[in-house]
């Protein structure tokens, strides 16, 4: 199996469904927590999303401890790494444990898995719209919004890899604003950027998932109408009490044909 294509069983439904969820924040002491979750997106997904801050410091011994809780969800994962995940500077490491453990981890590449097509990077933070920071003035200031304009690079490079029909985007920060409406307006520039969006109406995709705004809303649209869905998981959990969190999307497998 190559890099690039990851199978597993589906089910015998109509259609292939993707769970997706973000900000699990694994802690050392979350061993055992995490099994019974896993376990009822095994039963409701035939793939599952990870959308950044798995971990809670970005530690090897959190991201072991996660591994082991993954191996309750019997499908393919698929993840990218969100801003916690990088917090100790051991991002190779958590990644490398990933995948060593079967995740497929995302930074500006794409996969398929059954037939979907998905691309991911972690993205960045800078705003949205006319309050997007510009690179202008001092250099750390252009090293800042350089790194926004890499990560839409990233995503826009692993969007351009795909030859599916449906396609999914994974992000940590979200590129719009409105699945951030509900956080605090003056940290808006910090949960995303609207840099994220501008691959997305190149490239469209059937939806796109990212986590961070843990206080954000549910769902929004791209300016081109592709729907934008907040996964953080203590979101998930508030605005959806009743209901396992995550995030689940379906796609008609006859609909699944190479282009």
């Amino acid at each position: 199996m190559s890099n690039h294509e990851m199978r597993g069983d589906m089910n015998s439904s109509g259609t292939i469904r993707l769970a997706a969820v973000g900000d699990l924040h694994c802690t050392k002491d979350s061993g055992g927590t995490l099994r019974n979750f896993f376990s009822q997106v095994s039963e409701a997904a035939d793939v599952l999303l990870l959308c950044g801050d798995l971990t809670d410091y970005g530690l090897p011994e959190e991201t072991h401890i996660l591994v082991e809780e993954l191996s309750y969800a019997k499908l393919p994962i698929v993840a990218v790494l969100g801003n916690h995940d990088f917090e100790s500077g051991q991002q190779d490491q958590v990644q490398r444990i990933l995948s060593d453990g079967g995740v497929k981890v995302l930074d500006g590449d794409a996969c398929e898995v059954h037939g979907i097509g998905i691309a991911g990077t972690k993205g960045f933070a800078g705003g949205y719209g006319r309050g997007a920071l510009g690179p202008w003035g001092e250099g750390v200031i252009k090293a800042f919004v350089n790194e926004a304009l890499q990560e839409a690079l990233k995503l826009e490079t692993a969007l351009a890899k795909l030859r599916t029909k449906h396609r999914i985007a994974m992000l940590h920060y979200s590129p719009i604003e409105a699945t951030v409406r509900g956080e605090p307006v003056e940290i808006y520039p910090f949960l995303g950027t609207s840099r994220l969006e501008d691959p997305l109406i190149h490239y469209p995709v059937h939806a796109v998932v990212h986590g961070h705004a843990h206080r954000g809303t549910p769902e929004g649209s791209t300016v081109n109408g592709i729907p934008v869905y907040n996964v953080a998981r203590p979101l998930l959990q508030r605005a959806y009490p009743d209901q396992p969190p995550f995030r689940l999307i379906e796609i008609a497998k006859e609909e699944q044909v190479t282009v």
